[in-house]
This record gives structure tokens, C-alpha cells and sequence, in this order.
């Protein structure tokens, strides 16, 4: 699941970074969360290459009850007062990988592409879950990988310690300012 909010280009996005340093840990054990990854990227910011000033965390969910809790409850409420109503996108997972490390992470990289008209989708699921074995090999500390049948889009979503090398085309750069996880037992 994502939401997004781009800010105007003079947004002083030392306010994100406030929120998301005051507001991160308190999705911290939220229930049927897998992680929540609060990102944003700067206009122009020397290390990548975005176009606008964007808030736009991305979260990983265990079951539909996370997401129903999370957006009928007071957290999603009060960002909705604070920044507006916004759309929510959703992905069916095809396939996600999460290491120990995910608490690590400072960068992330989203591709969201469309899937043409009649794919072979069983075919290109596989394809999908061996990009997110792989990212994890190259260092990745998580990835994940989904489709949406509404729209026939496909994301792919990577968590790293360091940004990678050389992203994709059309891949959309994020810092991290926190992740939620799940309370350990």
C-alpha cells in the first residue's frame, strides 16, 4: 500500500523530516504490519533525481485487517487533516523478501511499470519473484514485488543501507527517515 503527496517546490521539507522523526515510531508493532518504509524525496536533491518534493511512505501488510486499521484509525486521520484526502494505492504481493537488517535502511527505489494486455501473468510473477531474490543478493535489505489488476501496473519496491549504483530507468529515488516493523516477541 502508498499514498503520496507532492509538496510545492519550496515546501520546507525539514517539516517531513520532523514528522517522520516524531510520528515514525508510533506505527512501530502496529498489528498485520510487516514493515511501513516513511519516505520522501527532495526537488532537485543533489543525490537523486527527483522532480518534486514528495512524502509518500510505503507499507507491507500481513493481512487486509492492517489496512483497514490503519486507514480507519486516528494516525491516518490526522495526516489526512494535516495534508488532504489522498489516493491510496494498493498491490497484490507476488513475492517479498525482508532481512534482518530492513531497521538499516536510508534508501529506497520504487519502478512502478505497466503490464501490457494479456502478459502470460503467471510468467511474468516468476520473472517478478527472481528480481526480488536478486535485489536481495545485491544487497537490497528488503524487496517486494506486486501487481494491480485495475490498473495492470506492477511495482517494485527495494529498501538499501546505500542507494544502488545505478537505478533503473523511470525508477523513483526515496530516502528513508524510518521503519516500522512488527514488535519482536
Amino acid at each position: 500500500m502508498q499514498y503520496g503527496f507532492t509538496l510545492p517546490a519550496d515546501y520546507d521539507m525539514a517539516i517531513i523530516d520532523e514528522r517522520i522523526r516524531t510520528k515514525g515510531p508510533l506505527l512501530d508493532g502496529f498489528p498485520h504490519l510487516r514493515f511501513k518504509a516513511y519516505l520522501s524525496a527532495r526537488k532537485n536533491d543533489a543525490g537523486f533525481t527527483s522532480v518534486e518534493n514528495l512524502y509518500a511512505p510505503f507499507y507491507l501488510w500481513d493481512a487486509p485487517e492492517g489496512i483497514d486499521g490503519f486507514l480507519s484509525g486516528p494516525g491516518f486521520a490526522t495526516l489526512s487533516r494535516d495534508f488532504g484526502w489522498p489516493a491510496v494505492r494498493t498491490w497484490i504481493v507476488w513475492h517479498a523478501e525482508i532481512g534482518p537488517e530492513i531497521k538499516s535502511a536510508r534508501y529506497a527505489s520504487q519502478r512502478i511499470t505497466t503490464i501490457s494486455a494479456y502478459s502470460d501473468l503467471a510468467a511474468q510473477r516468476e520473472t517478478a519473484s527472481a528480481s526480488v531474490h536478486s535485489a536481495v543478493q545485491n544487497g537490497a535489505l528488503a524487496s517486494v514485488v506486486g501487481f494491480d489488476p485495475s490498473c495492470w501496473t506492477q511495482v517494485k519496491f527495494d529498501l538499501w543501507r546505500n542507494p544502488p549504483a545505478q537505478p533503473q530507468p523511470d525508477t523513483q529515488m526515496y530516502a528513508v527517515g524510518h521503519v516500522s516493523l512488527p514488535t519482536e516477541k
